[in-house]
């Protein structure tokens, strides 16, 4: 290990930045552009109606997606062992602020849930950051074999997502558990705690869509959209409305008849139906091709790491971009009932967009290293 250290430590910048996974990032910026795009032909009715400027959401993206490639690039120059160091207080600071979003006067109420705090200039969602940071913790935790780590592993994702659920945000809790759930089949647990993680995961949905009415009829609602037209079912039957009307090539970009107020959420969670309803079937299929490829590279990035904290950390990341797409594409194609999941890099929002990108960074001086190393053994 401080062999390897030794190694990169040698490597100056210019050598690092030509190293990058190319088709990764150009894939990332590609998407991330795109984002741009959907997210201003999905709100500017929206934009028009609340803040009376029709480029508010375009605007205010835009500053989000710059500063997110900025903190991108930066820790993509952070040699990723530092996370190693990192993990615990990472991992404080993030319970905490998942504690202070209920703190009154500080933690903001917005459509019935408590989920963000105010710094002025943004509304930072500490669960994007708890994404991250619980990645970090459990790569470098899971790094060394340990007996006796099931029960610890259950009570630490137990807290960070009964946190979350508190807050309500069930979509949230599901991927974290589902991340946490892989890092740890990863780490080469035995397959009979893996295999008892699935129905205790089964389990806590269950009863968390028992217990709360708008879940539970929300899951109706999936089960039969026909239900209740103009109440529970309208959502998703919005959605089903604009992937009908894009057909094969859809109606044009800045076409969408959906986004006149007609489909709620149209420019965050559901702007993939917006998309579709634009480029029709045809484009949305190569936007879907693209996360594929995204996705396939971020997992090969994790393999090709020259250690075992670079590759569960780069799993965590991969999963948590493949599994937050999957469930955003699977609710607006009714495979999954709707859960208020972002479209990872398209979707409007701040923390999400900008977390995500610290991670792609993270990603991207792992393919570094893995890249650099290479290099070394041809020439050597």
């Amino acid at each position: 290990m401080l062999k390897t250290q030794s190694v990169l430590s040698k490597f100056n910048f210019k050598e690092i930045f030509s190293s990058y996974d190319r088709s990764f990032i150009i894939i990332v910026l590609g998407i991330s552009v795109f984002g741009l795009l959907a997210v201003f032909n999905s709100s500017v009715v929206l934009g028009f109606r609340d803040f009376n400027n029709q480029y508010h959401f375009i605007e205010d993206q835009a500053v989000y997606l710059i500063f997110g490639l900025v903190l991108m690039l930066i820790v993509s120059r952070i040699n990723y062992r530092w996370w190693y160091k990192a993990a615990v207080p990472l991992l404080v600071i993030t319970i905490i602020l998942l504690l202070v979003v209920f703190v009154p006067g500080i933690g903001i109420k917005a459509y019935g849930a408590k989920r963000w705090i105010s710094l002025g200039f943004i509304n930072l969602q500490p669960t994007e950051i708890a994404k991250l940071s619980l990645i970090i913790y459990l790569s470098a935790w899971f790094s060394y074999k340990e007996k006796g780590r099931f029960l610890p592993f259950l009570v630490l994702v137990g807290i960070v997502v009964t946190l979350i659920v508190l807050q309500p945000d069930l979509g949230t809790a599901i991927i974290i558990t589902l991340i946490a759930a892989v890092l740890y089949f990863v780490s080469g647990a035995p397959l009979v705690q893996f295999g008892l993680l699935i129905p205790l995961i089964a389990f806590g949905v269950a009863i968390l869509t028992i217990i709360a009415p708008y879940r539970m009829t929300r899951l109706l609602t999936f089960l039969n959209p026909d239900m209740d037209p103009l109440g529970s079912s309208y959502h998703i039957r919005q959605i089903l409305i604009a992937l009908g009307s894009g057909g094969w090539f859809g109606l044009g970009l800045g076409k969408s008849r959906q986004k006149y107020e007609y489909l709620p959420e149209a420019n965050t969670d559901s702007i993939f139906a917006v998309i579709a309803e634009e480029i029709g079937f045809i484009g949305s299929s190569i936007l879907v091709f693209g996360y594929m490829f995204m996705i396939y590279r971020a997992f090969l990035i994790a393999r090709s790491s020259p250690d075992r904290f670079g590759q569960l950390l780069g799993t965590g990341i991969a999963t948590w971009i493949a599994v937050q797409t999957i469930i955003n594409l699977s609710s607006m194609v009714v495979l999954l009932p709707l859960t208020g999941v972002p479209l990872p890099l398209i979707s409007y929002g701040g923390s999400n967009l900008i977390s995500l990108l610290i991670g792609i960074g993270v990603l991207l001086n792992i393919s570094t290293y893995k890249t650099v190393l290479n290099k070394k053994h041809r020439n050597v």
